[in-house]
């Protein structure tokens, strides 16, 4: 079973002896303005669409995703969220060495492990705020068939543009770079930066519509590829993977191309003003470091007395769900990652973080565990 990952609010509130509305989720890395108007709405009327089965292979989604993005159908795989692709990858593309570029998440990993496919970190230095060394990445990658980036990256929100990315891809073409996307939606002209496009013969770009819509319950992804390669995972996907209702909400999002780019730039402008004045609020503070991030989330390092598990059991009595980082390879106990929401949840949040900062948890004797 997965664990680790953001947005347990269920576990919490069991804790809490509260209900999950009660929790306020800052660890899920997801739009705080989604989902898109009218959406919710489509679905309600749809939801006879359970009765049947869903469109086999998803073509009808595919075709609406190709259009949106225009990209050829035959480049093109639906799946049950990127994170079906992710575990299929390193057996469909028959791997016998990965490299992982990190510190990121921890699925690339796990997926190598779950077909026995040795996978080497390199670990990006914390001192260049983790972005990654392409020099070494390049090296690394002779001795890898398959190498996972995840752009911008989660947790560290580290971005890579992508001339330098597509040079990367290109400087090792015996290589296959599994790009995840599913944060480039929150980078300010993204679409530019995506690889999707660029008709590179090594290159598999996954998309999530989870994040940027705020749909991770309906499990809807995409790979993209040159067709070789579509045609090699292809032949590991399985039938009716997208349900009727996931399929439902493409069809909404993608057949409303001008209504979805106009909540595009409204997600981006509102999330770049709540970041700056997060880090703003925090630029006093010696004991909390931002780094630098282009998405909807930002990584903190701890210093002095606090801890990760200090600072996040110190919130979680509060009500205040946070991302613990000490469990990602390349992290430690000092950091911790905070997904944005809006405005007034943002300061309810900032203040708690800040009380906790300034006491020190020295009014919490049993050191942040609940």
């Amino acid at each position: 079973m997965i664990r680790g990952h953001g947005g347990n609010i269920h576990e919490l509130a069991r804790e809490l002896g509260c209900g999950p509305g009660d929790i306020i989720d800052m660890s899920s890395n997801v739009n705080p303005l989604g989902p898109p108007e009218g959406l919710v709405d489509h679905l309600r009327e749809r939801l006879d669409a359970i009765t049947s089965l869903p469109q086999v292979d998803a073509a009808g989604i595919i075709q609406s995703f190709a259009a949106y993005h225009g990209l050829p159908e035959d480049r093109i795989l639906a799946g049950n969220g990127t994170t079906q692709f992710i575990y299929a990858l390193p057996l469909a593309l028959q791997s016998r060495r990965a490299l992982i570029l990190g510190p990121t998440y921890a699925d690339y990993g796990d997926a190598c492990a779950m077909h026995e496919v040795p996978a080497h970190f390199l670990i990006a230095d914390e001192t260049r705020d983790f972005a990654p060394d392409l020099e070494a990445a390049a090296r690394k990658a002779a001795e890898a068939d398959i190498v996972f980036i995840c752009n911008p990256n989660n947790p560290t929100g580290a971005f890579i543009p992508a001339d330098d990315l597509a040079g990367l891809c290109r400087s090792r073409p015996d290589a296959l770079f599994i790009i995840d996307e599913s944060y480039l939606p929150f980078v300010d002209d993204g679409e530019s930066h995506t690889l999707a496009n660029r008709d590179l013969p090594n290159a598999i770009v996954l998309n999530s519509m989870s994040k940027i819509f705020r749909v991770p319950g309906l499990r809807i992804g995409f790979l993209t590829g040159p067709p070789p390669i579509i045609d090699r995972i292809g032949r590991y996907a399985l039938p009716w993977s997208v349900n009727a209702l996931a399929q439902a909400a493409v069809a909404f999002l993608m057949e409303n191309p001008d209504a979805q780019a106009e909540f595009i730039r409204g997600t981006r402008k509102t999330l770049a003003a709540e970041r700056r004045e997060f880090e703003s609020s925090l630029s006093g503070m010696p004991s909390i470091r931002p780094f630098p991030s282009r998405t909807s989330f930002i990584l903190l390092r701890l210093s002095g007395e606090l801890t990760a598990e200090g600072v996040c059991g110190g919130l979680a009595r509060r009500r205040i769900l946070i991302r613990d980082c000490s469990n990602f390879k390349g992290l430690s106990d000092r950091h911790i990652r905070i997904s944005l929401k809006t405005g007034g949840t943002n300061r309810v949040v900032l203040e708690a973080l800040l009380d906790i900062v300034r006491k020190g948890l020295r009014d919490d004797p049993d050191g942040g565990k609940l």
